[in-house]
């Protein structure tokens, strides 16, 4: 496999980011498979070291192509912004301006071609509001960055892919999402997404109703509008099938049956991944000029800085964006 250059960002320095970053560029296997730059600021940096008991050699650089890319060694683009103390588990404007400051940096440096990849941790939505930043989340500074609108989530765990028509809004207006256009443009999307990750096979559409609605005995989405945005995908030449019963197509996917399933609204691919295993479930943020793996938990406030937050799910963020991110490659 190609080797790719990957940024990953602290987070909020208040949250459990900075630990489980530390701990994640302390595993040496990591560094075989990609090179890791870490956007941030030394102060953090050096609290994380403190907290977790592990110290590296820190690298400031300018620029992706100044670092020493090896084993024990922290290549930070440093941004300067944390230079006093703060406190663990307590929403801070200041931790808020941070963590946007370092997903603004890391993103242009994706956009500038200077790495391949982005891999986030987690940020608090309470910070980012006290420090009056403009974006509810990751999801839409990146839209900003690359001035993609409604990028592409999928998530991954162990060979399951889960493409999402809807995210943050309630159950009734994911519901009222569900239209023949919307399905059939995520259709395509989502096998256009698979195709530039090198992911060959065929998609498959959840239902939403109990047994699919039984053909409008437990309601009528699928019969108006899932069923013709299949069929007008197939007639386009899209490799794909549904719907298929929620309880059973997650359980397929993970077996190898199908490539990628479009869930069709946030929680019914939430609960399936994340039941399955829930740490190793990572975010990839698709149809961008560059690739974004994420951890899919948040900041754990009410552990930050114990030195007990898992690792495993950054570790697996950055191992995606190494498996996937050279083929963005610019």
């Amino acid at each position: 496999m190609e080797r790719s250059r990957i940024a990953v960002t602290l987070g909020d320095p208040a949250g459990i980011g900075p630990e489980i970053v530390i701990k994640t560029f302390a595993e040496e296997e990591l560094h075989r498979e990609a090179d890791l730059v870490l956007v941030g600021d030394r102060y953090v940096v050096e609290k994380a070291f403190k907290a977790t008991g592990i110290n590296l050699e820190i690298n400031e650089i300018n620029h992706p192509k100044e670092g020493n890319y090896k084993p024990g060694v922290i290549n930070l683009i440093n941004l300067d912004i944390i230079k006093e103390e703060y406190e663990y588990g307590k929403v801070d404007a200041r931790c808020g301006q941070a963590c946007f400051e370092y997903i603004m940096k890391a993103g242009q440096l994706a956009m500038d071609g200077e790495v391949d990849s982005v891999a986030t941790s987690p940020i608090n939505k309470e910070a980012l509001r006290a420090a009056d930043v403009p974006f509810i989340g990751h999801t839409e500074m990146f839209e900003e960055i690359s001035k993609v609108s409604d990028p592409l989530t999928m998530f991954e765990v162990d060979g399951l892919r889960v493409f999402f028509l809807s995210r943050h809004v309630s159950l009734l207006k994911a519901i009222e999402m569900i239209k023949k256009d919307r399905v059939l443009d995520y259709i395509e999307r989502s096998i256009e997404a698979l195709k530039v990750l090198g992911v060959e096979g065929r998609l498959a559409v959840a239902g939403l109703n109990p047994h699919c609605g039984e053909h409008g005995l437990f309601g009528w989405e699928e019969v108006n509008e899932i069923v013709p945005a299949i069929e007008e995908a197939k007639a386009r030449g899209y490799d794909v099938v549904g719907p298929i019963g929620a309880d059973s197509v997650f359980h397929q996917g993970l077996q190898g049956k199908f490539a990628a399933v479009l869930s069709l609204y946030h929680d019914q691919g939430h609960i399936a991944t994340k039941t399955y295993d829930f740490m190793k479930t990572i975010s990839l943020t698709n149809s961008m000029p560059f690739l974004r793996t994420s951890v899919d938990h948040g900041t754990a406030y009410d552990v930050a800085g114990k030195n007990i937050a898992s690792e495993v799910s950054m570790i697996e963020a950055v191992r995606l964006a190494a498996k996937y991110g050279y083929k963005f490659k610019r």
